[in-house]
């Protein structure tokens, strides 16, 4: 009997206690979330009505039990927490369907739940749609598309990217939580200026983010290359950019990188176009001074371009056309760890002749085999050209955790001309063709192995390929000529937070540079196989250190460089280098900036009719012989004003950089082959104000360049640099009304300078054989003064809730100036001294359609 009752009270127990669960279940249990399909389908026992819905559309939403009572009402509930769309077709049938526009709301907390995170920025991706969290971390917006991808920032924390319809998942708002960010922002914003997405950064760098950039004159798109020469004291003397001058220095003085590749090519159209997607890159860094020790190379300058290195959940993308090229891009997520980045670009100057190729064309080609062959013949002479370009890109993204990303990167840059010449009087036929193309691949491994430790590995491999053929005289003559670099580096960079404030950055870097200049010529045979490799392995360690107030900010560290030419010279250079800003007062700010550099690769002119007369520029290493390495160093003082929508800035510098030759510095004059071994030094001042308003933004540049060159061999041993641009000013502005962009704007500098002939009868030397020109003082005289004006205008519009459009037209040189951007004085057949002249742009229209979605 004991026995029997002891089992009865448990199972009475067990009865009551289920009893119990059961009641405080359906009284309290709306806290717990249960599956829509699974909630929907008791409705449709307990009501005995239908619903009709894709799978799809609920298989993912979860609710709580509503605690209406009655069908109607907990359908009413069920719209309200899900937003769905229920219609009631009949007494017994119903429908559910997503709607297109939601509503949200939520509340930010970082991971650990303690705090709210007021000031956050939440952005709707794709839309002009923001809001900031409240003071309790709390947002809420509405209308929204249901598939639209909502991004939320706050300093200090990672961002989180997230759909609108994962927030639509509860009755009351979400709790959304953020990671925290242990890495310190090196990148502080001090001014925005000029347009939107153009800023300038504590350490003295500016940056553009390409996906909010505005309008600039003359531009339609984000062009790389192009935005960066609105920036003061860079400018591209001959408008290209395959030749952007930043300080005075020459264009391949410049360290050029791509998602940490180092690039030997950067422009399409021989120079007229930039050779990088705009709409993959996230931003783009440009360093005149201060540079940090990871960077090696560049002893005038440093470009670097990022593309997007986030994953996006929703696959997005765009595409386009202008009168020059058309292009696709797009982001495709594999998984939520896992995506794809591409983009491809191909002119349709081979098969669509256009107003602006035209003018690009006369451009491109003016002085070169393509214009001047047989130009002084009378024979009838039928020409094919046929020139095309085109650019592709990938990128793998890959987050293994939070702690550990891997990055690999592609690119390819080719540039393609064939042309053939036939005299229809002999049926003698000339070929020429030219191939430049870039061809580079990379990868990167970011770890964060502490919340204060963090490393990233980088390793790339590059080449660049110049060649060309010339096949004259019936094909009794061929002419081929044939640059080539390769390179190979690996980099480690680590990264050390000691106290709060206080960091303590070390790396290490190889690199392998090896170049080819290759010359054939078959009739009369002569054979020239130059080539040269040097490894350099360099070590860099920096403090980096922030005071509790934010008013000093200071980098200071150096880089121990070992250089090594396989065949010539073993060296070690050390590199100290300074970042310092400190803030005076409220709204003005002090910097201080200086940087000891060196570079092995220059680019030399050894020919005006070198590769067709088209790419004259050649790679080369230093050898310490004829090259020697090229060293630099820099310090500037800089003083910036920004409070209340005004932004000014002040700065002076000194640049002093040795072991140039007039064979890398473009000499056309009685200096052009000789190769003598000098200096330059640049003294310069550079002068911004800027106004700027929600809708309006106008500004006015102004640089002062003093630049002379200093060769003990030649007489007189100093001379003004051939970039010496005194005088630099430009005066811009930038509305927006609505959906509609307006650029205008004016650019203004003295002329460059040049070298000419004796006056007649001394301009000619006919005791040598062959007979030279006779030349005056180098860089004695100066070309007028260059002036253009650009505008462009921009509108955006919908074409659905999820594809946005642009149309853009831009219109160059609008008074259609004839600029002079460059003489030099050759003899012809008849022992005459003939003047050539290469002149800027035309009036050169564009017009452009963008979507994106």
């Amino acid at each position: 009997m004991p026995r029997k009752l002891l089992n009865s009270v448990v199972l009475l127990s067990i009865f009551f206690f289920s009893v119990i669960y059961t009641c405080w279940g359906q009284d309290e249990g709306t806290d717990d979330p249960i599956s829509l399909v699974t909630y929907i389908q008791e409705l449709q026992t307990q009501y005995d009505v239908k619903f009709s819905y894709l799978d799809e559309d609920l298989e993912s939403l979860t609710i709580k039990i509503p605690q209406e009572t009655g069908l109607e009402k907990i359908l009413i509930a069920l719209e309200n927490q899900t937003q769905l769309i229920i219609k009631k077709l009949s007494d017994r049938y119903y429908t559910l369907t997503k709607s297109v526009l939601v509503d949200i709301c939520a509340q930010i907390l970082d991971n650990f739940e303690d705090n709210t995170l007021g000031g956050a920025s939440i952005e709707v991706l794709g839309s002009s749609i923001t809001t900031v969290t409240n003071a309790k971390g709390q947002f809420s917006l509405n209308r929204i598309p249901r598939k639209a991808v909502v991004r939320i920032r706050h300093i200090g924390y990672k961002t989180k990217y997230i759909t609108a319809e994962d927030i639509v998942s509860s009755e009351s708002c979400a709790t959304l939580l953020m990671a925290v960010s242990y890495q310190e922002l090196e990148e502080v914003v001090i001014y925005k200026f000029l347009t939107t997405g153009i800023s300038k950064q504590t350490d003295g760098s500016i940056q553009i983010n390409s996906s909010e950039f505005g309008i600039l004159p003359g531009l339609i798109e984000p062009d790389v290359l192009q935005t960066v020469q609105a920036l003061p004291g860079i400018k591209s003397i001959d408008e290209t950019v395959s030749d952007i001058n930043i300080r005075g220095g020459t264009n391949d003085q410049n360290l050029i990188l791509w998602d940490g590749i180092k690039m030997y090519q950067s422009g399409h159209f021989f120079g007229l176009i930039s050779a990088f997607n705009p709409y993959l890159t996230d931003k783009v860094s440009i360093i005149k001074n201060g540079t940090s020790a990871q960077y090696g190379d560049g002893v005038s300058g440093v470009i670097i371009m990022e593309t997007k290195d986030e994953i996006d959940s929703r696959f997005n993308g765009g595409a386009g056309f202008n009168l020059i090229s058309g292009d696709i891009y797009g982001q495709i997520p594999i998984t939520d760890r896992l995506a794809l980045q591409v983009s491809g670009r191909r002119s349709t100057t081979d098969f669509f002749n256009t107003p602006t190729y035209r003018v690009f064309s006369e451009r491109a080609f003016q002085d070169t085999q393509i214009k001047v062959s047989n130009s002084s013949s009378n024979d009838r002479i039928r020409q094919d050209e046929n020139f095309y370009f085109y650019d592709f890109t990938a990128k793998l993204l890959y987050d293994l955790n939070d702690e550990h990303q891997f990055r690999l990167s592609f690119i390819n840059i080719n540039n393609r001309l064939d042309y053939t010449e036939v005299n229809q009087d002999n049926s003698q036929i000339n070929e020429s063709s030219l191939d430049q193309a870039n061809l580079s691949f990379g990868g990167r491994w970011n770890a964060k192995w502490m919340d204060n430790f963090s490393t990233s590995l980088n390793a790339y491999y590059t080449r660049y390929n110049l060649d060309s053929r010339n096949i004259t005289a019936f094909g009794q003559q061929v002419l081929d000529q044939v640059n080539e670099v390769l390179e190979t580096s690996v980099k480690l960079n680590t990264d050390l937070l000691l106290l709060q404030g206080l960091h303590w950055y070390n790396g290490y870097q190889f690199s392998e540079v090896g170049v080819t200049n290759f010359t054939e010529v078959s009739q009369p045979p002569f054979q020239s196989d130059i080539k040269g490799v040097i490894r350099s392995h360099s070590a860099f360690s920096e403090i980096g250190y922030v005071s509790a107030n934010n008013k000093l900010r200071l980098r200071l560290g150096g880089r121990f460089n070992y250089l090594e030419n396989l065949d010539t010279f073993e060296e070690i250079i050390l590199e100290p280098r300074m970042n310092l800003s400190y803030q005076l007062a409220p709204g003005f700010t002090f910097e201080a900036l200086g940087e000891f550099k060196n570079q092995v690769t220059n680019q030399i002119i050894d020919l005006e009719q070198n590769f067709l007369g088209i790419e004259k520029r050649r790679w080369i290493l230093s050898d310490e012989d004829t090259l020697p390495i090229t060293r630099s160093k820099q310090g500037s003082l800089g003083l910036s004003y920004d409070k209340r929508n005004w932004f000014l800035s002040l700065e002076g510098f000194y640049k002093w950089v040795d072991g140039i030759s007039t064979s890398t510095q473009g000499f056309q004059n009685q200096n052009q082959f000789n190769g003598e071994i000098g200096n330059y030094d640049i003294k310069g001042l550079e002068f911004l104000i800027n106004h700027k308003t929600n809708n309006f933004s106008t500004w006015l540049s102004y640089a002062y360049n003093l630049n002379d060159y200093t060769f003990e061999d030649i007489i007189p041993p100093t001379f003004p640099n051939n970039l010496d641009i005194r005088h630099t000013l430009t005066l811009g502005g930038t509305y927006t009304y609505g959906n509609l962009k307006l650029g205008l704007g004016f650019n203004y500098r003295t002329g460059k300078p040049f070298t000419e002939p004796l006056p007649d009868p001394d301009g000619i030397d006919n005791s040598t054989l062959p007979a030279t020109i006779v030349y005056q003082p180098p860089n004695s005289s100066r070309l007028p003064d260059y002036l253009r004006a650009d505008a462009s205008a921009l509108y955006s519009f919908n074409l659905s809730p999820r594809i946005k459009a642009t149309a853009g037209l831009s219109l160059l040189n609008i008074f259609s100036k004839e600029n002079i951007l460059n003489v030099y004085y050759r003899l012809n057949n008849q022992l005459e001294i003939e003047r050539i002249e290469s002149i800027s742009l035309g009036f050169t229209p564009n017009l452009s359609f963008r979507i994106r979605f």
